[in-house]
């Protein structure tokens, strides 16, 4: 079997999953172009367990509103993928013989950073989805680590994808209109990312909020960064990343989509 997909995907608002953007037209076309993969698994920014990763066991997971103040059209969404109860359970056991602590979770449903993207990109709901959390309190070296816990799934057809947001200061959102351009802070953080993640400077990349331009501002706090360091560690150390996908929207948000080799 053909290596499944690995992906960090900016999924922005939960209003990407209704407005006409950039980033929707691209999950749009994403799924289409990808090999099929036997099941999903996401690590997605709305979800951290504490002392280490959960993971999510539900054999129909339900459809998790993570949100408020958005139009009643977006809660009338309903992403009925299956879940993958016995692989998700291997998983599980994966991940704790690389050293976590894990908890399993029966039913726990796929939050906003799941569906949001996988209902654009695989409207169908026909793949068996399940999620694995970020860790509360660990940092990107922590989230590597778990990440190479689960890089031998792309070997068994399953695709990995970490769900957050290259940058994410909603403190600073001041409800611009979706087409505002990203000021300085915004894009030369971004621009940074980019030029590490490119040529693969791990270093520079896990050491961001030391490094980085403006990288508290564009992250106040860590959580939508950290799944692309779980696609990083998944990629292993001799991995490139291609940015498949770049706009901005609301000004604030960098919508980057990366695809590891």
């Amino acid at each position: 079997m053909d290596t499944a997909p690995l992906l960090f995907l900016s999924h922005g608002s939960p209003m990407l999953a209704l407005i006409e953007s950039p980033a929707h037209r691209f999950l749009q076309q994403l799924g289409a172009s990808l090999p099929r993969p036997r099941a999903i698994v996401v690590v997605s920014a709305h979800w951290q367990s504490i002392s280490g990763p959960s993971v999510s066991l539900a054999s129909a997971p339900p459809t998790i509103y993570d949100f408020g103040g958005f139009p009643p059209a977006l809660s009338e969404i309903v992403y009925p993928a299956p879940g993958a109860p016995g692989l998700a359970s291997d998983v599980a056991a994966q991940i704790e013989q690389a050293g976590f602590a894990v908890r399993r979770h029966e039913t726990r449903g796929l939050d906003h950073g799941a569906w949001v993207p996988l209902a654009i990109m695989y409207p169908d709901a026909d793949i068996p989805v399940f999620q694995v959390s970020l860790i509360h309190g660990a940092g990107p070296r922590e989230h590597e680590r778990l990440g190479r816990a689960l890089a031998s799934l792309r070997t068994q057809g399953v695709m990995i994808v970490g769900s957050g947001s290259l940058t994410h200061n909603l403190y600073e959102f001041f409800g611009q209109p979706i087409e505002s351009p990203a000021p300085e802070w915004v894009t030369q953080f971004a621009d940074w990312m980019h030029e590490r993640i490119a040529r693969n400077d791990r270093e520079a990349v896990l050491a961001y909020r030391e490094q980085a331009p403006f990288a508290a501002r564009n992250h106040p706090t860590e959580e939508h960064l950290l799944p692309l360091f779980v696609a990083m560690g998944a990629a292993g150390d001799g991995s490139r990343a291609q940015r498949i996908h770049q706009s901005y929207e609301y000004g604030v948000l960098a919508m980057d989509a990366y695809a590891f080799s």
